[in-house]
């Protein structure tokens, strides 16, 4: 476009850097007028300009806070490096197909919250190289019977060299497979050689430690203690009281708290004393009844 090209070098620097990787925005593609675009949110932006990577450029508006990226990043919208877009519904039926965008008439300020989409792909120079690479390849390829003696020998060489460190590393791998079994039967639990063999690690992490037992790994001890993971008694004197009929939890709350419940320091003395005052109870109750009075004056009118 040519906005892009009356952009002033800072500004054009700041764009570098939001497209290269070292900004590390986030970029998502959408779909506008039928085509293909990668697009990003605000927010991002603003991070990576406020990151420590943007603070080791040289030749770029300084940014200490958020509104000063907000204004710098305001100032490349009219160059139309990238522009605020709305985000429609999905292309395709499924909820991961890239969203409809649409161009905003109105370029306002900057904000965190909107969507813009690029309109610059950034320095091609790494395409081009990286083409142009592919293409010596394959055309090195194609002409190798006309390749001088000498360079043949070299890369037959070097493919058998290949070919046998392919080859060292299967036998390796069967050989310990082999010692394994061979060691679970006689040594449980086992034996590996070079156990880092197929972990994802450096080349030489591989092959350190050159042996070890196959022990079982241990589970991952929960972080959090036991008694913070117990629910703590005044949340179960709540459930507790919860299952009970509205009545019978005001009679409990009346109460106080250990009236639901025998306290376990409770003497066996009181627990007997508590026994003999319901039999006194009992007694009395029964006393006043009537049917009980006549009962006992008939027999001591029997008696005399």
């Amino acid at each position: 476009m040519e906005q892009q090209t009356k952009a002033p070098q800072d500004l054009r620097n700041v764009v570098n850097y939001l497209r290269s990787s070292k900004a590390g925005l986030k970029i998502r593609v959408g779909i506008l007028n039928g085509k293909r675009i990668d697009y990003f949110k605000g927010k991002g932006a603003i991070k990576a300009l406020l990151s420590p990577a943007y603070a080791k450029l040289k030749n770029v508006p300084p940014v200490t806070d958020e509104q000063e990226a907000a204004t710098v990043l305001t100032s490349v919208i009219p160059f139309a490096f990238y522009l605020h877009v709305d985000r429609g519904q999905p292309s395709g039926s499924s909820s991961n197909s890239p969203k409809m965008l649409t161009v905003e008439q109105m370029q306002t300020a900057f904000d965190a919250a909107h969507y813009y989409a690029w309109f610059y792909e950034g320095s091609q120079w790494t395409t081009y190289a990286g083409g142009l690479a592919m293409v010596a390849i394959m055309l090195a390829g194609v002409m190798f019977p006309l390749w001088p003696p000498v360079m043949r020998l070299y890369v037959w060489y070097l493919s058998i060299g290949v070919l046998g460190l392919v080859g060292l590393f299967f036998a390796i791998a069967v050989v310990r497979l082999i010692f394994y079994i061979i060691t679970v039967i006689v040594a449980s639990p086992g034996i590996w050689i070079f156990p880092k063999l197929f972990a994802d690690v450096g080349f030489v992490e591989s092959f350190i430690p050159l042996w070890e037992w196959d022990y079982p790994k241990r589970r991952a001890r929960r972080d959090a203690p036991r008694r913070e993971r117990a629910v703590p008694r005044p949340q179960k004197r709540a459930a507790h009281t919860s299952r009970r009929s509205p009545t019978q939890a005001a009679r409990v709350q009346q109460a106080g708290p250990r009236a639901w419940r025998m306290s376990p320091r409770r003497t066996r003395a009181d627990a007997l004393a508590g026994r003999g005052a319901r039999m006194d109870w009992c007694i009395s109750c029964v006393e006043g009844d009537p049917l009980y009075l006549l009962a006992r004056h008939a027999s001591l009118v029997g008696n005399t």
